[in-house]
């Protein structure tokens, strides 16, 4: 697979990851199996997808003990990025950034990743009640003590912000500013897909303009741009996606045009083609230091999302996809 550096340490990656977040959180409950996800991890290593993403909130803790488990065997083969600051509770996520925490926290995900050093530490939210330099400091310590390689940092949540009329990553872009000022940033994590453009307003050039890699997160539109979800099919209570504003059964038929359009594109490009490995392709081209990082807990799906590294889009291909109608949800 294609190699992709970023950040100011040249970190060196695949040009596609592997989101390990659905192996234990936040999708069907009913269809997560550790072995299988295992395959998964060990397929996406195989096939040069080394970046695996995880949170030490993802279960909580559940999915770095997962990821543990592959890197116990395949640690020299894999990027190992995972995130701390928020807390889980019952019906509740809270952001904690004070710097004791931060250093506990890093400690207690390396136990559970079965290593010695992080390759991609990042911040996933900056806790309101502590200056975000505070944070950024102690997790700068925690380089200087080897734990950790580098830094990132994850974007704000931005959807009220789209409503109230600002642009989506004013406040992550002033928190880059910052922490800047402190320690490197080497890497950002936002939401960037076909259907859910608006990084690339801000945030991917603040990125390219200073040699930061762009972590790509739901980039296949929590899973609507793959093309297999059935409008009105419903989700399980604990999915994300059942109180998701793109996904009542009226908004994913409304929404059906994007995903034609990315079929249209893959039958260019051969029969084996996807709509997934389109909208992949498309966020490669957004520029060199941008890695998607596709979520699954399917060994099969991993093997499609690396494969959309040799799907090479022409012009055409991305100003067609340019006229796709912008996205609905509920809100609109």
């Amino acid at each position: 697979m294609e190699r992709r550096t970023i950040g100011a340490a040249a970190l060196e990656v695949g040009a596609i990851g592997l989101g390990c977040m659905p192996m234990s959180w936040a999708y069907t409950a009913s269809q997560r199996n550790g072995e299988h996800s295992l395959r998964a991890v060990h397929t996406a290593l195989d096939l040069g997808a080394n970046l695996l993403d995880t949170a030490d909130m993802y279960g909580p803790f559940t999915n770095e003990l997962l990821v543990g488990r592959a890197l116990k065997e395949r640690r020299a083969d894999a990027f190992v990025s995972t995130k701390c600051g928020l807390l889980v509770g019952e019906q509740h996520i809270v952001a904690n950034g004070r710097p004791g925490y931060v250093k506990r926290a890093c400690d207690a995900s390396l136990r559970r990743l079965q290593t010695d050093v992080i390759d991609l530490y990042q911040l996933h939210r900056a806790d309101p009640e502590v200056p975000i330099e505070e944070t950024w400091g102690a997790m700068a310590e925690l380089v200087a003590a080897g734990k950790v390689r580098a830094l990132g940092l994850c974007a704000v949540g931005a959807r009220a912000q789209r409503r109230a009329g600002a642009r989506m990553h004013d406040a992550t872009v002033r928190q880059l500013e910052r922490v800047q000022q402190v320690f490197p940033v080497s890497c950002v994590q936002a939401e960037l897909s076909v259907w859910s453009p608006e990084a690339l307003e801000a945030l991917v050039p603040w990125c390219a303009s200073r040699g930061v890699g762009f972590l790509a997160a739901m980039p296949l539109g929590n899973g609507f741009l793959s093309g297999t979800l059935t409008p009105g099919q419903g989700f399980e209570p604990e999915d994300m996606r059942a109180r998701h504003p793109r996904f009542t059964a009226e908004m994913m038929a409304a929404n059906q045009p994007i995903v034609a359009g990315l079929r249209r594109v893959a039958r260019r490009h051969g029969e084996s083609v996807t709509a997934a490995q389109v909208a992949l392709a498309w966020l490669l081209a957004q520029g060199p230091h941008v890695v998607p990082v596709p979520g699954t807990k399917r060994e099969d799906w991993a093997a499609e999302n690396a494969a959309a590294a040799e799907v090479m889009l022409t012009a055409e291909d991305l100003a067609e996809i340019a006229t796709l109608p912008p996205a609905r949800g509920s809100w609109d």
